[in-house]
């Protein structure tokens, strides 16, 4: 019963000495001079190995937390607590991403100076930052029974996902997330309000 346990953690465990060893290597020598020979090695595991985990090749070793960080964000709408706003469970979520990154990945602000340097892992990143935008809209719509395809779901799904960006490099970007989140909290509360008499009427 404990070895589907062990193999697992052996899968996460080579998923994440890859994903290291990756950007380890394009921080130290950029993006297009590392082949995924060089990462596999760097790994301690197999060219095929890197495949069966990362079958999109170089590009996907960036963006490993892909899939969890869009589960994670549907999660804080659809499971957030009774009385919580939507807003406020996506800044909290990301108010907690954010010092996570800041208090154990070092080279965070490397990482992303590394998408924006680089052509193709920017491109990848916007489709990536769309798809978590529409999934999310998705969750929100959902969750308020609005009508699908939802201009102010969609609106805040986007708002929120870009407050990311508006508050890096800020002098205080704990009170400025804040600030952001407040606008949208009560431009939310505001427009939900008005989109049901709307749709009363």
């Amino acid at each position: 019963m404990t070895e589907p346990g062990r193999r697992e953690r052996k899968k996460a465990a080579n998923r994440q000495a890859l994903a290291d060893a990756a950007l380890r290597l394009f921080l130290e020598r950029g993006y297009d001079a590392v082949g995924v020979r060089e990462i596999a090695d760097a790994a301690d595991v197999s060219v095929a190995t890197l495949f069966k985990h990362f079958p999109d090749g170089k590009e996907a070793l960036i963006f490993d937390q892909d899939a969890d960080r869009e589960e994670a964000l549907v999660a804080a709408v659809c499971e957030r607590p009774t009385g919580q706003s939507i807003p406020q469970a996506l800044r909290t979520l990301l108010h907690d991403e954010r010092s996570r990154q800041v208090r154990t990945d070092p080279h965070f602000p490397e990482f992303l100076h590394l998408i924006e340097a680089t052509p193709v892992l920017r491109e990848r990143a916007r489709r990536i930052w769309l798809r978590h935008e529409n999934a999310l809209a998705a969750a929100i719509v959902a969750d308020t029974g609005l009508p699908e395809n939802d201009p102010a779901a969609q609106a805040l799904a986007h708002f929120a996902l870009e407050a990311v960006s508006l508050v890096h490099g800020r002098d205080d970007p704990e009170w400025a997330l804040d600030q952001i989140f407040t606008l949208l909290d009560t431009g939310w509360t505001a427009t939900t309000q008005e989109s049901a008499r709307h749709d009363s009427t």
